[in-house]
């Protein structure tokens, strides 16, 4: 079986931990891959290698770097192809997801290839008497990246090309359950002419995880992922001494009202709820409709709209969604609407078990619809992750809010 090791120094470096994760395809859910868990010394090795590679690094001219990114960009749009089906194969998003996701990123990487203009600092004269201000942008070191399983390219293009365009080395700590995509991006950035040790790809777990955030040679850590994990990055980063961003759940509202264009309100709903199968954080999970007649109306257009949902793998493109990542994360979404019909609520549309032909063991939850939640109902305070819209029902605007 094909094994996902680490990229460091330039060069994929095969791990001698001995610690596995299963990598599978969730449309068919048959493991395809696995991916090294990197021990402590492996993940201390790839932050010693980007240290290595910063002072060099820091002291190339901002134009050079940015004509490396320029080349990167280039690379990454003949491989568009590659990229998608292998996002597609791990993640279990359709095709046209898999390419949004990758143009997401590549608006990032364009962003960075102006980077010699964006670095210029200021300068501000007598800003009190005999005193002049001025400000110069520098590189802190080693970056790193934490990123989650549901966008394995855009979100880790939303943190690495800006660090290496200001100066900065990486280390990116992809998601275990999708950490191909990475190391496929860490070879064009090679191919581009980035030098060995500048970017690096550590695949693990906690024990990975923790030592990018105790490091004293990593600087700075940005992280995206669930709630209770990201109040863990800030506040142990944060102890050490470093920079942090850490980005958690959401979730989110719509307020339907009672003069609303209720058809393209369900149109707009159609693909916020349920594309990439609910599995973002943007994902708008809640509809809170004012007045019973705007609810009923919203559930009935809903309800209809629903049936031109196809779910299944991403060969198809007449396909709106495919699976969930895994099966154990299946196996929560149908049980938060479970608990949801225990408390109470309408199962309008019900997504569990879909059968899709071809595609019988794959990890997979049709669109659901539930009615008459409540705040109180553990569905309505739990990130989902799932494609399941609740409908919140209230008598006033200033109630909804």
């Amino acid at each position: 079986m094909e094994t996902i090791h680490n990229y460091i120094g330039g060069s994929i470096q095969e791990s001698q931990s001995g610690k596995f994760a299963p990598v599978f395809n969730p449309a068919t859910g048959e493991q395809i891959r696995q991916v090294v868990l990197s021990s402590k010394s492996e993940t201390e090795l790839a932050i010693e290698s980007a240290a290595k590679a910063f002072p060099t690094w820091s002291k190339m001219s901002p134009l050079k770097r940015a004509r490396i990114l320029f080349k990167f960009k280039e690379l990454m749009e003949a491989n568009m192809d590659k990229l998608a089906k292998t996002i597609s194969t791990e993640h279990g998003k359709v095709y046209s997801d898999a390419m949004g996701e990758l143009t997401r990123g590549l608006e990032v990487v364009e962003f960075a290839c102006g980077i010699p203009h964006l670095q210029k600092g200021e300068h501000s004269a007598n800003v009190g008497t005999g005193v002049d201000s001025h400000s110069l942008m520098q590189p802190l070191g080693v970056c790193a990246g934490i990123t989650p399983f549901n966008f394995p390219a855009m979100v880790s293009m939303w943190m690495f090309p800006i660090a290496l365009a200001t100066g900065n080395t990486f280390v990116l700590k992809p998601s275990e359950k999708d950490p191909t995509t990475s190391l496929i991006l860490a070879e064009l950035l090679s191919e581009a002419g980035l030098p060995d040790g500048v970017f690096n790809v550590v695949n693990g777990d906690k024990e990975s995880v923790d030592v990018l955030l105790t490091d004293p040679r990593v600087q700075a850590v940005s992280f995206v992922g669930s709630t209770p994990i990201a109040e863990y990055i800030y506040s142990t980063a944060s102890a050490h001494g470093k920079r942090c961003q850490a980005l958690g759940g959401a979730k989110n509202h719509a307020i339907i009202m009672p003069d609303a264009d209720m058809d393209n309100a369900v149109n707009q709903l159609l693909g916020a709820a349920f594309g990439s199968s609910g599995e973002r954080c943007m994902a708008l999970s809640v509809a809170v409709a004012v007045g019973d007649e705007a609810a009923d109306a919203l559930i009935a257009k809903m309800s209809e709209g629903m049936k031109g949902l196809s779910v299944g793998d991403y060969s198809n493109a007449n396909n709106d969604f495919g699976p969930v990542i895994t099966a154990a994360h299946r196996d929560k979404v149908n049980g938060y609407i479970e608990s949801a019909k225990e408390e109470g609520a309408n199962i309008v549309v019900d997504g569990r078990n879909p059968s899709v032909a071809g595609f019988e063991n794959g990890f997979f939850v049709g669109a659901t619809l539930i009615d008459h939640v409540t705040q109180d109902m553990f569905s309505y305070q739990a990130e989902i992750f799932g494609p399941v819209l609740q409908v919140v029902r209230v008598k006033t605007m200033q109630e909804a809010m």
